[in-house]
């Protein structure tokens, strides 16, 4: 009885591996065909997955790429839960920055520009 299965619901196993808060919520985007398993849409949340699955699915404002790597037997802790998958998550670039050229204006500039505008207006 201790050992675990080597097939699990999609829904289950994404609940379990703490992607999503509650099952419903996973079950939902599963039903909707937001997730894929080996490059093909799941489209029921009883889909069984494997070790070795590949799935694809959104999560928040992200595309999220998993192997799987375990199937675990209940919804442990975050720790626990991070030895269910590998991600392949491709990492984000971060944003750039929009910095001015040079130097800060000092507080000479900042008068004489002050005194340009209320020559202009």
């Amino acid at each position: 009885m201790g050992d675990t299965p080597a097939k699990i619901r999609l829904d289950k196993w994404l609940w379990h591996a703490r992607f999503f808060k509650t099952r419903s919520l996973s079950a939902k985007l599963v039903s909707s065909g937001h997730v894929r398993v080996n490059s093909q849409k799941a489209l029921k949340p009883a889909h069984a997955v494997t070790a070795g699955d590949v799935l694809t699915f959104a999560q928040g404002s992200e595309i999220r790429v998993v192997r799987i790597t375990g199937i675990g037997a209940r919804r442990g802790p975050a720790t626990e839960a991070q030895t269910l998958y590998e991600d392949l998550t491709p990492p984000r670039e971060a944003p750039e920055l929009h910095r001015r050229s040079g130097p800060r204006p000092t507080k000479k500039d900042r008068r004489d520009m002050t005194a340009f505008r209320d020559d202009n207006s």
